[in-house]
């Protein structure tokens, strides 16, 4: 018994000393962890942060918790709704039409300067604004630039930024697979062309009282609007190339006079095509590689 008190002492240091070994290794480990997350995630960084799909981040700060803040209307009225009912033959007549008419829908990159008339703009800007979105928040914002100097100046700040990206950011795979299609950080459009569209998804909206309102699914939302936009120039027998100008949002958002709320998603050169234009010799995946029937 005596023995066992005497040693005592002595286990408990060993304890204490072995405890301290184990808390130190899992320090140790816990900052290999965090830097080795922290140097994947370098790795592997997003080439121009305003594009990342911010749809997951639904809800911003809510300033009042009573949950009215929004500003919605409650009580909106509901009216009768009525659609078109065309015979099958009619369905079947229609769908093949519009399918050829947005099959010939190519990205082209030689735009004529001859004049669009400003109507037309406004036209296709409001088709694309029927679009659905979130809550009906219509977190959309398209900017028209026709002005000559100023589409020349966003032509500067995009080859200036797309340079740095073709030969530091995108990487080697991403290039190669541009070059097939004769691509470069050279935009001859964007001075050519009658008009520029920069579409900016608004990542939250501003209320009368100067508080926020969240803008649910603004991304999916405004990408939507984008894609009735380029059926719409389509229609009217225009051409464009979606143009994402990495790196570039922040600088043409100054440029533009845009709010802080405002993040730029597309831009769109808009015109005829030049007599001279090309486009590449792609085909489209037929209907069984992008269709599955359950």
């Amino acid at each position: 018994m005596e023995l066992f008190s005497s040693l005592t002492p002595v286990f408990v240091a060993i304890i204490c000393v072995l405890i301290g070994i184990i808390l130190k290794s899992n320090r140790k480990n816990s900052k290999k962890g965090k830097s080795e997350t922290k140097n994947k995630s370098e790795s592997r960084r997003w080439v121009d942060d305003d594009l990342r799909d911010s749809t997951d981040d639904l809800h911003v700060e809510e300033e009042d918790a009573d949950g009215d803040w929004q500003g919605l209307d409650e009580n909106i009225a509901h009216v009768s709704f009525s659609a078109e009912h065309y015979s099958e033959g009619e369905m079947i007549k229609r769908s093949k039409e519009f399918y050829e008419l947005l099959n010939k829908r190519r990205s082209v990159r030689f735009i004529s300067d001859e004049p669009v008339p400003r109507e037309i703009i406004n036209n296709v800007i409001k088709a694309a604004g029927t679009s659905p979105s979130g809550a009906h928040t219509e977190p959309w914002t398209f900017v028209v630039v026709q002005d000559p100097e100023v589409k020349h100046r966003i032509r500067e700040i995009i080859e200036e930024e797309e340079e740095i990206n073709y030969k530091k950011r995108m990487g080697d795979r991403w290039v190669n697979d541009l070059k097939r299609l004769r691509t470069n950080w050279i935009k001859e459009y964007l001075d050519t062309a009658p008009y520029l569209i920069l579409i900016f998804k608004q990542v939250f909206g501003m209320l009368p009282n100067g508080q926020k309102k969240t803008h649910y699914y603004n991304e999916i939302s405004v990408s939507i609007a984008c894609g009735i936009l380029l059926a719409a120039l389509q229609n009217v027998g225009l051409v464009t190339v979606t143009s994402t100008p990495l790196n570039c949002g922040p600088r043409l958002r100054v440029l533009l006079q845009r709010p802080k709320n405002e993040k730029l998603l597309l831009l769109l050169p808009v015109g005829y095509p030049s007599k001279d234009a090309t486009v590449p010799d792609l085909t489209r995946k037929p209907l069984d590689d992008i269709m599955v029937v359950m």
